[in-house]
């Protein structure tokens, strides 16, 4: 396999595994990543940059300033890690019972903090700057997580970012692979959970009751009707239905049933639909079967669209690092990515950077408790990266 990675090569490339092994080993919960926090702001320290800490609680910032003026660009690396016991044996894994990098986020922070090094290195012939963006808790999502509460602490106000880009290792894609994918590629995260309220009784006697466990039966399936029934069959949805809790014994028909469940969605449109969709089922099998209803629905991450005239500039610096025959622009996936808090307001691109390796046993899913990576994913990750902001900021 043929990968031009010049930037990362040597020493560079060694410190490249060693900070994400170090990370590994000591995993941070979001909103907690005090240590990793100040790991990134000593090392930014150490290159010359004045990192701000503190930012939406444990966020980290820092402005590689061009010699040159031109526009900004915004490089984001998430930081939290995920309550999942590792399974994995190996010399740096997890020391944090109960927490472990299971999404790749260690591998994140290592490339940003390489891709700094590079940046201040060129600075003096760059146009233009470079915001550095180590954010907290991508993993809690939404209006609750990482990327909002660094934009509700002015962020993207001083300096006013005009791209955005970011990346994220990628389990589905073997080592050497980069996704570069126009449009909406990572979906809608939103969280329903659904309380029926009915008449108890002897189970012997269910003409006494108002049975909520047959309305939430109901429900379930109704439910599924927004996907074959009220959307666009070319519009992917998914509804899933994932808890449901009732009763105390197995001769009582209880009084509350209980649903808890996610709708995943591409489409900005359809995603401002769905709320009223999804109410408007629940409540009238409610109905039906005289029942009471208290719906809770709430927004997680918004569809991560990619901008296509940023996409460009990450297509060709993907090309020049693993070739067009590595190159896809056809990856999508109904998870969900806080990132796109960020791509709302600024036009922008978030890579997959292939990091699966099937000979060496490396196939394991993101979150799983044996997710582990091909490491050379990492100076893969940060030449493209560091090539699509030169590229963006040169033209």
């Amino acid at each position: 396999m043929s990968i031009a990675t010049p930037n990362f090569t040597g020493a560079h490339a060694d410190e490249l595994v060693a900070v994400r092994r170090d990370l590994h080993r000591h995993p941070e919960l979001g909103f907690r990543e005090v240590r990793t926090a100040g790991i990134v702001a000593d090392r930014l320290r150490a290159l010359g940059l004045q990192p701000k800490t503190g930012v939406g609680v444990t966020g980290v910032t820092a402005l590689v300033q061009g010699g040159k003026p031109g526009r900004t660009v915004l490089l984001r690396a998430d930081m939290d890690a995920l309550p999942i016991q590792e399974e994995n044996d190996t010399e740096y894994r997890s020391r944090t019972d109960g927490v472990m990098h299971a999404c790749g986020h260690d591998c994140h922070v290592s490339i940003l903090l390489q891709v700094a090094r590079a940046l201040v290195a060129g600075a003096p012939d760059m146009a233009g700057d470079v915001l550095l963006v180590f954010q907290p808790s991508e993993e809690t999502g939404g209006a609750k997580g990482g990327a909002e509460a660094m934009i509700k602490a002015g962020v993207l106000d001083d300096p006013k970012p005009d791209a955005a880009f970011g990346l994220h290792v990628w389990q589905d894609l073997p080592l050497g692979v980069v996704g570069v994918t126009e449009g909406p590629w990572m979906a809608a995260v939103d969280e329903f959970t659904v309380t029926v309220r009915g008449v108890g009784a002897h189970a012997a006697m269910p003409q006494a009751s108002v049975d909520p466990v047959v309305c939430l039966a109901h429900m379930v399936t109704a439910l599924q009707s927004l996907v074959s029934r009220n959307t666009d069959p070319f519009q992917e949805l998914v509804v899933s239905v994932t808890q449901l809790r009732a009763g105390s014994a197995f001769n009582i028909i209880p009084e509350t049933a209980w649903m808890n469940g996610t709708i995943r969605v591409f489409d900005d449109a359809l995603w401002a639909k769905v709320p009223g969709m999804f109410e408007r089922v629940v409540q009238g099998v409610a109905q039906a079967f005289g029942c009471e209803a208290h719906v809770h629905y709430e927004r997680g991450n918004r569809p991560t669209v990619n901008d296509p005239a940023m996409c460009a500039f990450a297509r060709e610096a993907a090309i020049e690092v693993v070739g067009a025959e590595r190159l896809r622009d056809d990856v999508r996936t109904m998870g969900g990515e806080d990132f796109a808090a960020f791509l709302a307001r600024v036009p922008g691109a978030f890579l997959a950077i292939g990091s699966r390796n099937e000979a060496r046993g490396l196939i394991h899913e993101h979150h799983h408790p044996k997710f582990d990576v091909d490491e050379d994913v990492l100076r893969i990750g940060a030449e493209v990266l560091l090539r699509t902001t030169r590229r963006y900021l040169a033209s």
